[in-house]
């Protein structure tokens, strides 16, 4: 149980960046930056710690009713930040941005994540545990998905000797896809999959005569950021009429949390 009175110690850890950060133990006032990493809190015990949370936290559903909305991932409201009076901000590389990120860290405790694969979303589960006093649990959620991520490569491999190319669109006008170096990528091709646009980095933007010409087997279009729907089925049909199409859930595949435990049997489906 926690006592009120006691004061915070301060505990010195590294953040995924490699920067050396300095954390009230047990931290008491969480600002969270990141939807996945506050998703992860709520599920960890602690979500009566985070007092701050982005617009687009949108899970659990209470974590916006609970906390106090501190504007985006890209556009934080430091004023708002400011009267939370945290003493951890979570936050990450590619998720927020560093002018942002470094006004606060001169003034909070700033812990950042790094994510482009399974292995270092795990490493993150385990460090956010530890330094929000969830130790325990963290280590038990991670060692969770590890084991439903070993029993799909299993899988995958026994179903085929062959992957699948897929084309995963993340957003329209322009078109954009994951390529290598992503952690959607990386999510990819545990399920046994092959990014049709691996020759490519990060997020490119592709145009319908290079979709025709990788000529993918499947093509995913996300559910996020870009709100793809049945109605843009058709759309890439025209473009490769021999690809099965699908809809997917994209924070399946790109919230690197706890939601990770529900990845592995999705990913089985779309198999």
């Amino acid at each position: 149980m926690e006592l009120p009175n006691i004061p915070s110690l301060p505990l010195n850890v590294t953040d995924q960046m490699g920067r050396r950060v300095a954390v009230p133990f047990p931290p008491r006032r969480i600002v969270s930056l990141v939807p996945s990493q506050t998703e992860l809190l709520f599920d960890l015990g602690v979500g009566d710690k985070v007092v701050g949370v982005t617009k687009f936290c949108i899970h659990p559903a209470e974590a916006r009713t609970q906390a106090t909305v501190i504007g985006g991932t890209k556009n934080v409201d430091f004023e708002k930040i400011a009267a939370l009076k945290p003493d951890l901000i979570i936050g990450n590389k590619e998720e927020n941005y560093q002018t942002g990120i470094e006004q606060l860290a001169a003034n909070y405790p700033v812990w950042l994540s790094d994510i482009s694969n399974l292995p270092e979303a795990l490493d993150m589960i385990c460090r956010v545990g530890f330094i929000a006093g969830a130790k325990k649990k963290a280590d038990a959620l991670a060692a969770e998905i590890e084991a439903s991520f070993a029993a799909l490569e299993t899988a995958a491999t026994a179903a085929t000797n062959q992957p699948v190319s897929v084309a995963y669109f993340i957003w329209r006008k322009p078109y954009m896809v994951a390529a290598t170096g992503t952690f959607i990528d990386d999510l990819l091709r545990r399920a046994g999959f092959t990014n049709a646009f691996a020759a490519q980095s990060r997020y490119p933007e592709v145009s319908a005569d290079q979709l025709a010409e990788a000529a993918p087997q499947r093509i995913f279009l996300s559910s996020e950021p870009y709100p793809f729907g049945e109605k843009h089925l058709a759309e890439f049909q025209a473009i490769c009429p021999a690809a099965k199409i699908a809809i997917i859930d994209g924070e399946l595949f790109s919230w690197y949390g706890s939601r990770l435990r529900k990845s592995a049997a999705y990913f089985s489906q779309l198999r």
